[in-house]
Order: structure tokens, then sequence, then C-alpha cells
């Protein structure tokens, strides 16, 4: 049975919000997940303990790059304690919902995530 995706999930995929490198990057993580092959690098920059910028670089299905998509934009303006609280359940919100399996496809953007966090401050992350 085919999978079907809300509009935000599929905008997100046709057009996906800061995709690329960040040359400037202060973390960067990179992450994936062998049972599906997704795999997401996602870099941020940090001023006084905020992401200012978020990129991402994927290959995977089309919820891990949705998901990647709109995790560059939930994370930025937050601090980096913050950023590390974001679940694969905020993530399917900001997409207008996804299906619990395809919600597993994020974790792989939010391990990228914890990683590029952990490069910039190690003692957020446990």
């Amino acid at each position: 049975m085919a999978e079907r995706y809300s509009t935000t999930v599929m905008d997100h995929f046709l057009n996906p919000r800061n995709v690329g490198d960040l040359p400037d990057a202060h973390g960067v993580g990179m992450a994936n997940n062998p049972h599906d092959g997704d795999t997401v690098r996602f870099a941020i920059r940090v001023e006084e303990g905020v992401i200012e910028a978020a990129r991402f670089k994927a290959q995977g299905c089309v919820a891990a790059i949705a998901g990647s998509s709109a995790l560059t934009e939930l994370v930025q303006g937050k601090d980096l304690g913050e950023a590390l609280t974001l679940t694969k359940e905020d993530l399917a919100a900001a997409l207008d919902g996804l299906s619990e399996r395809k919600q597993a496809c994020s974790l792989t953007c939010l391990e990228a995530l914890r990683f590029a966090v952990e490069q910039c401050e190690p003692s957020l992350v446990k």
C-alpha cells in the first residue's frame, strides 16, 4: 500500500529548505539508518548558544528529506538545549502529519542534529 503524505510533506520534499553546505558551521553531524538506507548530514552555525543557521544534505525517502528540511526551520532561533528536545512527534506536527512508520524516518535527521550539537556543546548531549 502506498504511503499518503500531507501537502506540507510534499512541499518540503519537492522544495526542500536550507539544502546544502554551511561552510562556516560550528557543528556537523552525520547519521544513517542501515535498515532503510536514509543518510543525513546536518550542519549548524551557533552564536551565543543559539542556532542561527542550519543546512542539510540527505539521501533517502520522502519523509527523511521532508523531515530534514522541516528540522532546519524548527531549530533556527532555538538554543542548543531546546533543539535537543525536539522529537519525531514535533517533526510530524511541523509536517502536518506522518504515519508512525514514517516518523521513524525522521529519527535519522534528529540523530544528525544531536551529533552537530555535540560538536558545539558536548555537555548537553548525554
